[in-house]
């Protein structure tokens, strides 16, 4: 599966009854619920990376990048504009880069 796949079943499932589907159950919630189920997740594979295991923290991120695009569909971020950036982001060096986003 890919990140294209996933947005297209997230945005499948966001159709879908909120009592039949966790995703669009989570998105009726709206996005504030949405970044904090990310922000559960995030912090649950932090967890495991520190803790070294790897099983555990396979599992975890797979609940990060699911949660993460629930989130991005939440406030209609599509998958394309990410990549754009980070695309964008390709033409300098990242310390350049990071330097520019603290500036602002």
């Amino acid at each position: 599966m890919t990140l294209d796949d996933l947005e297209a079943v997230i945005a499948r499932r966001a159709e879908a009854d909120p009592e039949a589907s966790w995703t669009a159950k989570l998105l009726s919630k709206g996005p504030e619920k949405c970044a904090e189920k990310f922000g559960e997740e995030a912090v649950e594979a932090i967890i495991e990376a520190v803790k070294g295991d790897r099983a555990a923290l396979t599992n975890e991120a797979a609940d990060v990048l699911f949660h993460l695009m629930v989130m991005l569909r939440a406030r209609d971020v599509s998958l394309k504009d990410v990549m754009a950036e980070l695309e964008r982001r390709q033409s300098q060096s990242g310390l350049v880069e990071k330097a520019s986003r603290q500036e602002g």
